[in-house]
């Protein structure tokens, strides 16, 4: 049989998947584009092109250079604490501790759980006076009648806490695989050595999990670019647009607004960030990494 009778058998089998990204992924894309070039409203007949007219008109407005501003402090404070956390969890999980298994899935739970569910639940726990919090610092003798999500410094610290709560599952899993491939035998080496737990976490664990490390902080990175269900769900943006994320300002702007070209260029921006972000943590890990094995 020729090479030639197998081609075409692979491009049935690509075909359904190739379809559904050219349907759903790149002719999105490029129609936003399109948008993003005009003054759409999407319930007027008329889209007068203006070129770079709504990336100009965003430039100079305050409400999405503060919905920039929200979203890179929600990144900074939310993907390390989250990284961190996450290693922290795995590491303790690794042990070969009876019932350890449970713990991996109680941490577990709530990746698989719907985020408006979570949401609702955060929203319990946060209540005022009568909230899970609330109610625990008012028996230890603490002021527990603080609404959290209505005040500017603790809602964006609710959120943050509610995202490590919900990724930390994923993270620890992936973690878990990298801490399973490193050879035992370096441990053993180290011990023999007198290297201590703090040496070889130092200088065997995190240099052999850089890989893994990399691949879990631009994930979490991007994840988090791409807050909205608990901003929709717990504050709306508020109080007085401290949690109005990008893509909650997106949302607003199409979906409340109906201007579906300034939202288009929101999300070229957006992506724009992430992008950038993503590369420059590429070229922070590869040099780590490579001035690691040089070492």
């Amino acid at each position: 049989m020729h090479q030639g009778d197998h081609n075409w058998r692979g491009y049935v089998f690509v075909a359904p998947a190739t379809i559904y990204l050219g349907l759903f992924a790149f002719f999105p894309m490029l129609f936003a584009a399109w948008m993003a070039l005009h003054r759409w409203h999407l319930l007027k007949e008329n889209h007068e092109f203006i070129g770079l007219g709504n990336f100009l008109a965003l430039a100079q407005d305050p409400f999405f250079r503060n919905a920039i501003a929200n979203t890179l402090v929600y990144v900074a404070a939310s993907v390390p604490l989250g990284v961190i956390t996450s290693l922290a969890v795995a590491l303790l999980v690794a042990q070969p501790l009876r019932g350890v298994g449970l713990f991996r899935t109680l941490f577990y739970i709530p990746a698989v759980a719907s985020q408006v569910a979570i949401s609702m639940v955060w929203i319990w726990i946060l209540l005022p006076e009568v909230g899970l919090l609330n109610s625990a610092l008012s028996w230890v003798g603490f002021d527990g009648s603080r609404n959290y999500l209505a005040e500017p410094g603790w809602a964006m610290a609710a959120l943050v806490a509610m995202s490590l709560w919900i990724g930390l599952g994923p993270r620890m899993v992936i973690f878990l695989a990298g801490l399973q491939n490193i050879p035992e035998q370096l441990y053993e080496a180290a011990a023999i050595d007198g290297a201590t737990g703090w040496q070889r976490f130092r200088h065997i664990t995190l240099p052999m999990l850089a890989p893994t490390t990399l691949f879990v902080v631009v994930t979490t990175t991007i994840a988090a670019f791409q807050l909205f269900t608990p901003v929709y769900m717990m504050t709306r943006g508020g109080p007085r647009r401290t949690t109005d994320v990008v893509l909650y300002h997106i949302y607003r702007e199409a979906w409340q607004k109906f201007e579906v070209g300034t939202a288009s260029a929101m999300s070229y921006v957006l992506f724009a960030m992430i992008l950038l972000v993503a590369l420059v943590q590429f070229r922070i890990m590869r040099r780590s990494m490579q001035e690691g094995a040089a070492a």
